[in-house]
């Protein structure tokens, strides 16, 4: 007969996708996992089985709550495609005045790993292809309203805007100023509005 588990299974991984986010994969150990999880290694390994298996479960936990946030907005019909997007900006730009500078942990990811690790890159690209349908969806809506430009695609327009994001990741992660970062991302959401 198993033992029951003794702790907060979806806690623990929101609080070790909290390590991971902050420290990165390689240089995140274990002991930073039970000391911030308050579990046991054993435990740990009984329902994560190693690491790289909890680090890949925070990674899509991570999208999903990245996407859900972002699904909420898209499907606010009182607000015009442009306070969605301009929401957006606002979201990544928010997330830039946290006193830990961390950037994204799905860009962190990308960086950390390349494309060396077949399923770390697959959560990657299923988080930028997520973001950038949901993008597209808001764009495509001001077309039709027209409130953003025609001269691009929408899904043109959808990969620019990712790109954008992605990058003010990068930068908040290597420490550009808040400053420069609203600087490009207001550039870029403004270049889409005719």
């Amino acid at each position: 007969m198993s033992r029951p588990r003794e702790f907060d299974v979806d806690r623990a991984l929101h609080q070790s996708m909290e390590v991971f986010w902050t420290k990165g994969f390689k240089s995140t150990s274990f002991e930073d996992l039970t000391q911030t999880t308050r579990v046991k290694k054993q435990s740990l390994y009984g329902v994560f089985d190693d690491k790289r298996s909890l680090f890949l479960k925070a990674l899509a936990l991570y999208r999903k709550q990245s996407v859900a946030v972002l699904e909420e907005l898209v499907s606010q019909d009182d607000m015009s495609p442009i306070k969605k997007l301009d929401a957006i900006r606002g979201i990544a730009l928010g997330q830039c005045h946290e006193t830990i500078r961390r950037g994204c942990l799905m860009v962190n990811s990308a960086l950390e790993f390349g494309t060396d690790d077949k399923e770390v890159k697959r959560e990657v690209e299923m988080m930028f292809a997520e973001v950038e349908q949901l993008l597209e969806k808001i764009i495509r809506s001001g077309q039709e309203q027209q409130l953003i430009t025609t001269r691009y695609t929408s899904k043109e327009l959808a990969a620019y805007l990712n790109n954008a994001l992605q990058g003010a990741k990068m930068m908040e992660k290597s420490g550009a100023s808040w400053e420069r970062i609203d600087m490009v991302l207001c550039t870029s959401f403004a270049m889409i509005v005719p």
